[in-house]
Protein backbone atom coordinates (compact mmCIF):
# COMPACT_ATOMS: atom_id res chain seq x y z
CA UNK A 1 0.00 0.00 0.00
CA UNK A 2 2.92 2.16 0.45
CA UNK A 3 3.72 2.20 -3.13
CA UNK A 4 -0.04 4.11 -3.72
CA UNK A 5 0.25 6.45 -0.64
CA UNK A 6 4.02 7.09 -0.50
CA UNK A 7 5.00 9.60 -3.69
CA UNK A 8 8.61 9.79 -4.09
CA UNK A 9 10.15 13.24 -4.57
CA UNK A 10 10.12 15.18 -7.66
CA UNK A 11 13.82 16.35 -8.09
CA UNK A 12 13.57 20.46 -8.28
CA UNK A 13 14.27 21.82 -11.55
CA UNK A 14 17.91 23.86 -11.33
CA UNK A 15 16.25 26.94 -12.81
CA UNK A 16 13.73 26.99 -10.05
CA UNK A 17 12.85 30.94 -9.05
CA UNK A 18 11.34 31.07 -5.82
CA UNK A 19 13.49 33.70 -3.61
CA UNK A 20 13.56 31.41 -0.49
CA UNK A 21 14.75 28.59 -2.37
CA UNK A 22 18.51 30.02 -1.50
CA UNK A 23 18.26 28.78 1.87
CA UNK A 24 16.99 25.74 1.58
CA UNK A 25 19.28 24.92 -1.70
CA UNK A 26 19.58 20.91 -1.53
CA UNK A 27 16.86 20.51 0.57
CA UNK A 28 14.06 17.74 -0.43
CA UNK A 29 11.42 19.01 1.85
CA UNK A 30 10.74 19.41 5.50
CA UNK A 31 9.52 17.80 8.24
CA UNK A 32 7.19 18.23 11.54
CA UNK A 33 5.22 16.95 14.10
CA UNK A 34 1.72 18.13 15.59
CA UNK A 35 -0.67 16.75 18.02
CA UNK A 36 -4.30 16.13 16.91
CA UNK A 37 -6.58 15.83 19.98
CA UNK A 38 -8.48 12.74 20.51
CA UNK A 39 -11.17 10.66 22.04
CA UNK A 40 -9.64 7.40 24.00
CA UNK A 41 -11.30 5.18 26.48
CA UNK A 42 -11.03 6.19 29.90
CA UNK A 43 -8.52 3.63 30.71
CA UNK A 44 -6.23 4.72 27.98
CA UNK A 45 -6.08 7.99 28.65
CA UNK A 46 -2.88 8.29 30.38
CA UNK A 47 -1.02 7.09 27.51
CA UNK A 48 -2.65 10.03 25.23
CA UNK A 49 -2.03 12.71 27.46
CA UNK A 50 0.33 15.35 26.72
CA UNK A 51 2.45 17.38 28.90
CA UNK A 52 0.16 20.38 28.98
CA UNK A 53 -3.17 17.92 29.91
CA UNK A 54 -4.52 17.33 26.29
CA UNK A 55 -5.43 13.83 25.02
CA UNK A 56 -3.93 13.82 21.46
CA UNK A 57 -1.78 11.32 18.95
CA UNK A 58 1.31 12.56 17.65
CA UNK A 59 1.27 12.76 13.97
CA UNK A 60 4.69 13.55 11.68
CA UNK A 61 4.18 14.76 8.49
CA UNK A 62 6.71 15.27 5.77
CA UNK A 63 6.17 17.56 2.59
CA UNK A 64 8.06 18.30 -0.67
CA UNK A 65 9.07 21.96 -1.38
CA UNK A 66 5.38 22.39 -3.15
CA UNK A 67 3.83 22.04 0.20
CA UNK A 68 2.30 18.57 -0.95
CA UNK A 69 2.76 15.83 1.83
CA UNK A 70 5.12 13.07 1.07
CA UNK A 71 4.49 11.44 4.17
CA UNK A 72 2.45 11.02 7.12
CA UNK A 73 2.98 9.03 10.35
CA UNK A 74 0.42 8.63 12.98
CA UNK A 75 -0.99 7.21 15.91
CA UNK A 76 1.63 7.53 18.20
CA UNK A 77 0.47 8.55 22.00
CA UNK A 78 0.67 12.10 22.82
CA UNK A 79 2.56 11.07 25.79
CA UNK A 80 5.56 9.78 23.42
CA UNK A 81 8.26 11.85 22.44
CA UNK A 82 8.52 13.13 19.31
CA UNK A 83 11.83 11.12 18.48
CA UNK A 84 10.15 8.09 19.26
CA UNK A 85 7.71 8.96 16.09
CA UNK A 86 10.44 9.88 14.07
CA UNK A 87 12.49 6.60 14.83
CA UNK A 88 9.48 4.80 13.96
CA UNK A 89 9.40 6.08 10.64
CA UNK A 90 13.13 5.47 10.28
CA UNK A 91 12.83 1.83 10.99
CA UNK A 92 9.55 0.88 9.21
CA UNK A 93 10.07 -1.67 6.19
CA UNK A 94 7.11 0.19 4.41
CA UNK A 95 9.08 3.48 4.26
Amino acid sequence: MHKVLLAKPTPIADDFSDPFWKWFKGCLGALDGTFIDVRVPEHEKGRYRKRKGQVAVNVLGVCNPNMQFIFVLSGWEGSAADNRGLRDAFTDPMV
